[in-house]
């Protein structure tokens, strides 16, 4: 029933709004007209929302929770400049932080994942870099781990970019992304131990590096004021390769949605 419901929600979300925000700076989100930026060293959109998405990877049960949005709109660095330079987006190659953030896993979580280990809470920090030719967008990121995870992950994605009225900014695309060994084997894996512990619910599992997920992310930003905007996102991840056949995806659910809803304010600033 809860998957119904969310499904019901995403498709709504999807044909009112055709392009979503990410509640991060890892997509390089164009969520101002491009010309429209100050001209200061620094331009930030700090903001708050709430994103419902899966429990952890591979869950069949979702939850509502809070999400940061912030965007790195401008980032100037003494001795190199405007390394980026949100005010000359509608073509050519931008470089950008690209971070996200994966929370604790603990086997009360669900009884699929009966007899597994706690995996703490993991922050993703890396760089992103993109080329856009007017209303297309190519992007390319790579992250690495901390904390509950030290493994490498990239996202491969394309934006297709419109603005409809001159507040309203609609984005999509498709995504692919992968991981490492060692990201794989902290949330496909499963040790001979856990297999043990979970009184059958589980096999050893040992998954590989490689392409984790294939998916789709809309978009849809709206200029409520000068410095402040809505945002709406949307998007659906299917596992494929090695994470589609680990026995925690197995025992959840292949198909990963997520819908979240957030408003931010943009702070511009000279300090050198």
């Amino acid at each position: 029933m809860m998957k119904t419901r969310l499904l019901g929600l995403l498709a709504v979300s999807a044909l009112a709004f055709p392009t979503l925000l990410p509640a991060n700076a890892a997509d390089g989100d164009y969520q101002d007209n491009a010309t429209s930026l100050p001209d200061k060293q620094y331009v930030v959109r700090v903001g708050v929302g709430g994103l419902m998405k899966s429990k952890y990877p591979g869950s069949g049960d979702y939850l509502l929770s809070p999400s940061p949005i912030f965007d790195v709109q401008r980032l100037y660095l003494p001795g190199l400049g405007q390394v980026v330079d949100g005010s000359v987006k509608t073509r050519g190659i931008d470089i950008y932080p690209s971070f996200s953030f994966n929370g604790v896993r603990e086997a009360s979580d669900s009884v699929d994942l009966t007899g597994t280990k706690t995996i703490d809470w993991a922050a993703e920090l890396g760089l992103g870099i993109g080329y856009r030719h007017d209303w297309l967008r190519g992007f390319a990121e790579v992250r690495q781990g901390f904390g509950g995870h030290d493994g490498q992950v990239a996202t491969l994605g394309l934006d297709l970019i419109s603005q409809p009225t001159e507040r309203l900014e609609l984005v999509w695309g498709p995504r692919v992304d992968w991981g490492s060994d060692a990201y794989m084997d902290t949330y496909f894996g499963v040790t001979a131990a856990e297999a043990a512990a979970s009184g059958g619910r589980l096999t050893a599992y040992d998954p590989s590096s490689g392409v984790t997920s294939l998916g789709v992310e809309v978009k849809a930003n709206y200029a409520y004021t000068e410095k402040s905007t809505l945002h709406l996102r949307a998007g659906w991840d299917r596992f494929v390769g090695d994470a589609a056949d680990s026995p925690i995806v197995t025992s959840g659910s292949e198909n990963q949605f997520s819908v979240g809803a957030g408003v931010s304010y943009r702070f511009d600033f000279n300090l050198f």
